[in-house]
């Protein structure tokens, strides 16, 4: 009688998934239903002088830590992650517990391991102050006692203004050549100017990120680097000296600006000052005037050219005098502090007196 030997079909042969932390599975062959977590760490190459840990991913999400002589069931799941590590760290994700044996761990693992929705955005969480979002790039550092807590959630939509071009961003931060790059501006052919509403304009420098966290942050607005007729620039005017901080900050605007006497009054002068949305012009001339005994007499006012107009057409109060400056009628803005926060010579100067320039330009509409 002939004995006949038949190969068991294809679909019972045992086949185990193994990865690295990267969480990148590949097929093995396995000889056995249950593999030693040694003969797993083997089969992904590990040698036995290598400290190898060997967690069993099981169908029902938890990962269990199998040692060298532990025998795996394969009924709970056949994914297995190896790592080479001196030892694990403490997470939870969604409310589950597990040991990670690494330092650091990416969003998109976070992602892998939870299960989470790529529409579900995942967060750290954190103890008095908001929980951080944590982008799939992401890569967070482990702290190396208590328990790091990720949970995922609705996604939290940022907003940010760029020259009149809203983009909204999923984390609280954004690079400023991204903001730039998504609002079809090229990064490198503008000043780029941040406001924050109580505080002086920022520029930025195309490496620099923006928080858009950052309380009364509005908007970024830009102004060409080289913009000419061809013609020489002329030298700007400086017929008196300012404070020191304020020639770095006026600097810093990126803005042409000047200092002349005129008519015997010294002023200063910024060209293409920009303005808020809701006026009819994007910019203006603004002109500030300069006491001769400043910082210790205070800035008072300010001055407009071509007038400001609102592109409502509705009247704006206390605008309506003027004020001749080097042969041109500016517009005279009565804008004044108040008794509870007067002027102070020791920490009042141009740049906190532009900070109130801004506010008032933006208070008249609605900003």
């Amino acid at each position: 009688m002939t004995i006949e030997h038949h190969e068991p079909p294809p679909d019972k042969k045992t086949t185990i998934e193994i990865a690295g932390l990267d969480l990148n599975f590949h097929d093995f062959p396995s000889d056995t239903t249950t593999p030693t977590g040694g003969k797993i760490a083997k089969v992904f190459g590990f040698t036995p002088e290598q400290p190898a840990y060997v967690f069993q991913w099981r169908d029902d999400g938890d990962l269990e830590e199998l040692r060298t002589q532990e025998e795996a069931d394969l009924d709970k799941g056949r994914k297995f992650i190896v790592a080479e590590a001196d030892g694990t760290n403490r997470i939870s994700i969604e409310g589950e517990g597990l040991d990670w044996p690494a330092d650091t761990i990416s969003g998109s693992i976070i992602r892998k391991l939870g299960r989470i929705p790529a529409d579900r955005a995942i967060y750290l969480e954190r103890t008095n102050e908001p929980d951080h979002a944590v982008a799939d790039a992401d890569v967070v550092k482990i702290k190396a006692s208590g328990v790091e807590r990720f949970r995922s959630g609705k996604p939290e939509v940022w907003e940010l203004n760029v020259q009149g071009k809203k983009i909204t961003s999923l984390t609280h931060v954004i690079s400023v050549v991204d903001a730039l790059t998504r609002t079809g501006f090229d990064p490198d052919a503008w000043i780029i100017i941040l406001k924050v509403a109580g505080q002086p304009k920022r520029q930025l420098s195309v490496g620099d990120d923006i928080d858009l966290r950052t309380p009364g942050i509005e908007k970024v607005r830009l102004t060409a680097k080289d913009v000419n007729n061809g013609a020489a620039r002329p030298a700007p005017l400086r017929d008196f000296a300012l404070l020191e901080p304020d020639e770095s900050y006026l600097d810093d605007l990126g803005l042409q600006w000047e200092i002349r006497v005129s008519d015997g009054n010294r002023w200063l002068v910024i060209k293409d000052f920009p303005l808020p949305d809701a006026y009819t012009a994007g910019s203006t001339t603004l002109a500030l005037l300069v006491p001769p005994t400043y910082p210790q007499a205070e800035i008072d006012m300010f001055y407009c050219y071509p007038p400001v107009v609102r592109s409502s057409g509705a009247s704006i109060p206390n605008t309506e005098a003027t004020q001749a400056i080097g042969g041109l009628n500016f517009q005279r803005w009565s804008r004044h502090r108040g008794a509870i926060v007067p002027w102070n010579p020791l920490r009042d100067n141009v740049v906190t007196h532009l900070a109130l320039v801004e506010s008032a330009l933006g208070r008249e509409v609605g900003e």
